[in-house]
């Protein structure tokens, strides 16, 4: 998908935010919902999705929600570092399919990095162990 188009009410994270499918809830309040990625690119990775809003990348986010948006996003990634350890944390977010988009509504990826661990690649095809994303959600929630 380009860069520009029309926002697709059923898109993957659209239907995490009206319930119709589920997550491993991390965090949730007015402006964001996190959720651990069941596909992780490292051991914690975390996705933050902004709520009520029909912007398919960052482009498209109205001015008046950028400042709530990030500040979550940061909550978020303090509280990784503080339950994970980890010796790094990337925060990455994509812009259209050739930017490495894979679902068109905006978010934010919070991984963590571990010294000598490799990074699994973006949207690869190896779930998690639900039990697991449970467990490290459960950590960060906790952290927050």
């Amino acid at each position: 998908m380009s860069l520009h188009g029309a926002y697709d009410d059923d898109n993957l994270f659209a239907k995490i935010l009206r319930g119709d499918i589920p997550c491993v809830r991390v965090f949730e309040d007015e402006a964001v919902l996190s959720f651990m990625d069941i596909f992780p690119q490292s051991r914690g990775h975390t996705l933050v999705v902004p709520k009520n809003v029909r912007a398919r990348n960052f482009l498209e986010l109205p001015a008046d929600r950028i400042a709530p948006l990030m500040e979550r996003v940061q909550r978020l990634a303090i509280a990784v570092e503080r339950a994970l350890k980890p010796d790094g944390v990337v925060i990455t977010q994509f812009n259209g399919a050739p930017a490495g988009q894979t679902i068109f509504h905006l978010h934010f990826h919070i991984i963590p990095r571990y010294e000598g661990a490799g990074l699994a690649g973006h949207g690869h095809g190896a779930k998690a162990d639900m039990a697991e994303l449970q467990q490290i959600a459960a950590q960060i929630s906790q952290a927050i």
